[in-house]
């Protein structure tokens, strides 16, 4: 039950559900959820783990602030991750592969506007594919673990800082060049893609100043 727990209130902390500054209770979360406070307990130290909520002795319980700098290393450490494997990928595809990365994007282009869940979900399917493509399972579950806070200032740009048509235009390139085989190409194309929460952060951070901290 723990397990669980930890999804709900991670994607619901990912997804601005429970804001940053939050505060956050035991004793209310069991109740709301009908469970025992040990498996709530559990959930916060997990996410306590993963720089999401911050547990504070004789104060309390708080959703995080969005860290700056941890999104930036975060995006800095996904970027090698990611650049390695669309390069072998670039080098090593087949049809079937570019088939559903296309199907992929063609979902993407019919999310319902506002719907940011189904297109942030989809965004995932994609770069997951490509990863499990390769056979680097364990690197993906490495940038699942490091790109939380990332998720979160996602999650507050869309068509904000960063419009889907240029996420989803970004993505066609990434296929694109792969199919092609280009892997120089394809590097500077997943590049570009990532180096765009570059651009939006500091846009982010102004428009919702009460969400973040510098260090």
């Amino acid at each position: 039950m723990g397990a669980q727990l930890h999804r709900v209130l991670r994607k619901s902390i990912i997804e601005g559900g429970l804001p940053p500054g939050q505060a956050l209770s035991e004793t209310e979360i069991s109740k709301q959820f009908s469970i025992s406070r040990q498996p709530v307990r559990e959930a916060f130290i997990k996410l306590g783990e993963e720089r999401l909520i911050e547990i504070l002795p004789q104060r309390g319980t708080y959703v995080r602030k969005i860290s700056v700098k941890e999104v930036l290393d975060a995006r800095h450490l996904r970027e090698i991750i990611e650049v390695s494997i669309v390069r072998e990928v670039a080098e090593h595809h087949d049809d079937t592969l570019i088939g559903d990365l296309r199907n992929i994007v063609a979902r993407q282009e019919n999310v319902e506007p506002g719907n940011s869940t189904g297109f942030y979900e989809l965004d995932e399917e994609f770069h997951k594919s490509i990863a499990l493509h390769a056979g680097r399972e364990y690197a993906w579950r490495v940038t699942e673990g490091i790109k939380a806070q990332m998720n979160r200032v996602r999650f507050l740009a869309i068509d904000f800082a960063t419009p889907t048509t240029l996420l989803i235009a970004e993505h066609a390139a990434i296929i694109d060049s792969i199919e092609a085989g280009d892997a120089g190409l394809a590097v500077s194309h997943i590049e570009d893609h990532l180096r765009r929460l570059l651009t939006s952060l500091p846009l982010i951070a102004r428009q919702y100043p009460e969400h973040f901290v510098d260090e």
